[in-house]
């Protein structure tokens, strides 16, 4: 394929901020970037030729920064999964209402998951509507409140109502946290309708790669969904067919879940008829790691870990006639960063007290694995890491005013985050759309469930601002898609004062005399180690 050519948004750093970034200009960060990011690595998928030669290249840079390996083989650390891919030629789906069944076009009124129970899963059963499908103790909501749902599919919209905040909705609506609930329930299977007031990409997308496969950790430890025998995800706008005699209607639905209010539940006049056929085989890849330790004798034995993903999707369906998915933001930025950071500590010569730790981890875009796995198999005592500062697809496409702080409540970590951004001229804001469950769709959220303080920081906008609007039309055409390559623009001074709020909060964090420490009314204390 012919190499794309960048179009460079070109801004002027005098216009930029009255803090201007004093190690960073946006170029070396950019040259990183074009290699990860080029069509030779092939879109990165995790366990490909791509991806190892992508890996390869971090490695010799860490190596150049005078970093040293903190893997299980020198710099890596060995991740072994199983694959799972669904033969949709051999499986179907369809409903049944009054005695008239009605197939299903996969890829047009649906399409099918694959991490659920292997084999030729023929399923019959009822379906009940359980709103937006969440227990939550701490909010007093429990969807499942009068609902017989056993031997049931259940049928739930993407999203939350009000009263539960961003953290609680990250976190039950996970999918452990979500079957766990649903099959202690005895339920049998999900159909999850995407909220379309929160759907980062069109249908047509999110379809057009839906047989390609999935993965889980080969240890049975990390099977979340023992036990799910059919997972559907339903379009939106053909989502009246599930809801047909019910009483109810989708449009009434939707409309409630953009308004964040509470959803009825109740069973459905359909019922589904599903055969879902995955194959397994299994692979293996590997997170990278890297340390560059410090200098305090008190401090030097625990880690501020730096972390990003460095998979992505690979080759898949074509869109526009390109079917590598580059991945240039996602999360090439990320990984490009924190090679750019490693050569800056080298040239300042600069020693912070606690060592950091770089972790570029694999398999992020199959349901945060390879960050799942390092946390449960550290290389470094788990005790001994005090926080994660995660960078992925922080989007430097406009100026850059905003930063959205994932974590910013939670904990002092969250607070210093902040204190450094407002430093460098940028306004620091919570997240502003709940409804996207982002808190937990980056690798910063597998530390949180080990106990460790974290964040993650995105530039972005309040939703309805003209500010956002650069950042919803790039989800919307570029997001998970070949598009997000070399060819797009970029504000080089957007992304030198991001590196700069990141490399400032990283010393400040190492080389401050207490760890971080979770908020007194966090959600995920409870994770915290005693």
């Amino acid at each position: 394929m012919r190499l794309k050519r960048p179009l460079l948004a070109f801004v002027f750093l005098a216009t930029l901020r009255a803090e201007p970034a004093k190690h960073f200009d946006g170029n070396s960060w950019w040259a990183h970037v074009k290699v990860l990011a080029d069509d030779n690595m092939e879109g990165r998928q995790t366990g490909s030729a791509g991806l190892r030669r992508a890996e390869a290249y971090v490695v010799e840079q860490l190596k150049l920064a005078g970093l040293e390996p903190a893997g299980v083989d020198r710099f890596y650390q060995p991740v072994r999964f199983i694959q799972r891919q669904i033969d949709e030629a051999q499986s179907s789906a369809a409903l049944v209402h009054d005695g008239v069944t009605e197939a299903l076009e996969l890829g047009t009124d649906a399409y099918f998951g694959s991490k659920i129970d292997v084999g030729a899963n023929d399923l019959a059963a009822p379906l009940v509507f359980i709103g937006n499908g969440l227990r939550v103790p701490e909010a007093g909501v429990d969807d499942l409140a009068g609902l017989n749902v056993k031997g049931k599919v259940v049928v739930q919209l993407a999203g939350s109502p009000a009263s539960v905040s961003a953290a609680l909705t990250g976190h039950y609506s996970s999918i452990g946290e979500r079957w766990k609930m649903l099959r202690d329930a005895g339920a049998v299977g999900m159909i999850s309708i995407p909220n379309p007031a929160s759907m980062d990409i069109p249908w047509i997308r999110m379809t057009a790669n839906r047989t390609a496969p999935t993965m889980d950790l080969d240890d049975p430890q990390f099977n979340e969904v023992a036990g799910l025998k059919v997972a559907l995800t339903f379009n939106p706008a053909q989502a009246e067919k599930l809801f047909a005699g019910s009483g109810h209607t989708f449009r009434e639905i939707a409309i409630l879940g953009k308004e964040r209010a509470v959803l009825p539940h109740f069973p459905l006049a359909v019922s589904l008829k599903a055969k879902a056929l995955i194959r397994e085989s299994r692979l293996e890849s590997a997170n990278v790691i890297a340390k560059f330790p410090g200098c305090d004798p008190k401090l030097e034995d625990e880690f501020v870990v730096m972390s990003a993903h460095i998979d992505h999707l690979g080759i898949g369906a074509a869109i526009n006639g390109d079917k590598i998915y580059n991945g240039a933001m996602d999360d090439g930025s990320g990984c490009a960063l924190l090679l750019d950071l490693a050569h800056t500590f080298k040239r300042e010569r600069e020693r912070p007290r606690r060592s950091l730790l770089m972790a570029f981890v694999v398999a992020e875009e199959k349901g945060l694995l390879g960050s799942k796995y390092f946390a449960s198999h550290p290389t470094v005592p788990i005790k001994a890491i005090v926080a994660d500062v995660h960078t992925d697809m922080f989007l430097p496409i406009a100026l850059g005013r905003t930063l959205i702080v994932k974590g910013l409540a939670e904990s002092d970590l969250g607070a210093r985050a902040a204190a450094v951004a407002k430093k460098f001229g940028v306004n620091p804001i919570a997240d502003p759309e709940p409804l996207r469950n982002s808190f937990v769709r980056s690798d910063q959220y597998s530390f949180i469930r080990r106990g460790i303080p974290a964040v993650k920081l995105d530039y972005g906008a309040e939703p309805g601002t003209p500010e956002a609007k650069p950042y919803k039309d790039w989800l919307t055409n570029r997001y998970h898609a070949p598009s997000d390559d070399l060819a797009q623009p970029i504000d080089f001074a957007a992304a030198a004062n991001y590196e700069e709020i990141i490399r400032t909060l990283v010393l400040e964090t190492a080389n401050a005399e207490a760890r971080p420490a979770w908020s007194a009314d966090s959600f995920f204390r409870r994770y915290a180690r005693n």
